[in-house]
């Protein structure tokens, strides 16, 4: 049973109550001043809270995916990592393993498709970034061979790691389950964070004098994409998805580089850069530097391409809604923009997962091979 797992919370859940019952039940007889009904009390007090406590603590990382498993929670993997080299690899993209999704049959790729784990390398930024790449199980299927497949970048927040897109968010099998719902078309997800320079926060800004993260995300990623799998030219052929800060990074760069976007979606997005210890001093008293930053200026002053837009927030629980409704009505035709406005809903995987499936689909439509 995993550190993630279902039973495992569930169990967590069954001994606090348990252990809440019987302390509720024996308290009486361990009422009298013996060492026994003390000690009795004691370990009854101590295993009950013990059992919340691992119970509240399990859930959180279910949730945030703090740790992956128990090796990673007790310290004990401490393995290295291993360097594979594929066919797949580009000189801006280095895949160094391989990974099967847990479905039937999918140790096949052409069934159950494949993520990629990789290195990628910008040649104008010089930037390198490890991430993942799902490939869809029609990538690898013989009658596809010669066909062009829509790419999506997908950002986590700060400070995430890319993992979490794979563990906590699950991606890939949504893309693998939608697909085969035909509720989207097969395609290829490019999964990262957008801390290239941990600790650092650099709000995918390129810094004076400093990491070059736009540069990045807007030009070197798109074209690494492209050379490396089978993607089209077009902007239409690609999108960019995020939460959180990848979501406020989604929208901004796909408004600055429309010929490469044709759409964004920003999951809880932000729509300015934080100005904190995490992120430092972004702009250097530039103040161009600093309006191309703030999003809603930025898309007030995009020339309209035919971008596509979606948006999240809710009524309760997320800070975005009074922004995210700014950005609704700042978008010019014939760009376009929808949203995901949730009841209520906090700024958590729990509500990402829920816009997960809607907006793959929604992306998917405004997306082409």
């Amino acid at each position: 049973m995993g550190l993630t797992s279902n039973t495992v919370l569930a169990l967590a859940i069954l001994a606090g109550v348990l252990l809440f019952a019987a302390t509720v039940w024996f308290w009486p007889k361990l009422s009298n001043r013996t060492w026994r009904a003390f000690a009795g009390r004691i370990g009854l007090l101590l295993a009950t809270q013990l059992a919340l406590f691992s119970a509240v603590g399990l859930a959180a990382n279910k949730s945030f995916l703090f740790y992956g498993s128990w090796a990673d929670l007790l310290g004990q993997e401490t393995s290295m990592g291993k360097v594979v080299d594929h066919s797949m690899s580009s000189k801006d993209i280095k895949v160094v393993d391989k990974q099967k999704l847990d479905v039937p049959g999918g140790a096949k790729p052409q069934v159950g498709g494949q993520i990629l784990k990789v290195a990628i390398t910008g040649q104008k930024s010089k930037i390198t970034s490890p991430g993942y790449v799902w490939l869809p199980p029609e990538y690898f299927q013989p009658q596809h061979k010669d066909q062009n497949f829509p790419a999506s970048i997908v950002l986590t927040g700060y400070p995430g790691t890319a993992e979490n897109l794979i563990k906590g968010l699950d991606y890939p099998m949504k893309a693998f389950s939608l697909s085969k719902s035909g509720k989207m078309k097969p395609m290829i997800l490019v999964m990262l964070r957008p801390t290239i320079a941990p600790p650092r926060d650099t709000e995918c800004v390129d810094i004076p004098g400093g990491p070059q993260t736009e540069t990045f995300f807007g030009e070197d990623l798109p074209q690494a994409i492209k050379d490396t799998f089978r993607v089209g030219k077009k902007p239409q052929n690609m999108g960019f998805i995020g939460n959180s800060t990848g979501g406020y990074c989604a929208l901004k760069i796909a408004a600055h580089y429309p010929e490469t976007f044709g759409a964004a979606a920003g999951l809880s997005a932000y729509y300015d850069a934080p100005d904190d210890p995490t992120t430092g001093d972004l702009f250097h008293g530039d103040e161009k530097l600093k309006k191309r930053a703030d999003v809603l200026h930025s898309i007030a002053n995009k020339k309209p391409t035919g971008t596509s837009f979606l948006v999240t927030s809710s009524e309760k629980g997320e800070p975005n809604l009074g922004d995210t409704k700014k950005f609704i009505k700042k978008v010019q035709g014939p760009d376009r923009v929808s949203s995901i406005i949730l009841d209520s809903g906090g700024h958590n995987f729990n509500t990402w997962r829920r816009e997960i499936p809607p907006m793959l689909t929604w992306m998917s439509n405004r997306l082409e091979a």
